[in-house]
């Protein structure tokens, strides 16, 4: 397989008649693969929960496109309620020369896509199986 911009452009489209407004292509060269590698090809107004994955950081790398990684942390009130707090904005955009970041292990984050975008994501770890969780008020 060649990444090249006719695979971009087809995963773009897909992404545009996805309900969710993006798709992704499975990487991983057989399914003993223990890792996640992907690509993932998002439009703008797609919603990524906020979730971390505690058992390994994320490497995002932007191919094509804007986006913002968006980081946080968790804040506890005097009552104990749990909230978040964003602590970080990582805008990625190949044309200014931030091509990529690293989000450390536990740590809350999402994307806000601000146009058309395509990132390659690794970690350790098959989504699913990897105790990847997802942020609800606590």
């Amino acid at each position: 397989m060649t990444i090249n911009q006719e695979l971009l452009e087809k995963l773009l489209e897909e992404a545009k008649v996805n309900p969710r407004l993006r798709t992704n292509l499975d990487l991983r060269t057989s399914a003993e693969d223990g890792s996640q590698r992907m690509l993932n090809a998002m439009l703008p107004g797609t919603e990524v929960a906020i979730h971390r994955h505690p058992m390994s950081s994320e490497n995002v790398i932007l191919i094509k496109g804007r986006l913002d990684e968006v980081l946080y942390e968790e804040v506890a009130s005097a009552d104990g309620k749990v909230t978040l707090k964003e602590v970080e904005r990582i805008h990625l955009c190949p044309e200014d020369g931030v091509y990529g970041c690293q989000v450390p292990k536990g740590v809350w984050h999402t994307v806000e896509v601000l146009e058309p975008s395509v990132i390659y994501e690794g970690k350790d770890g098959k989504y699913g199986e990897d105790g990847s969780e997802t942020y609800t008020s606590m």
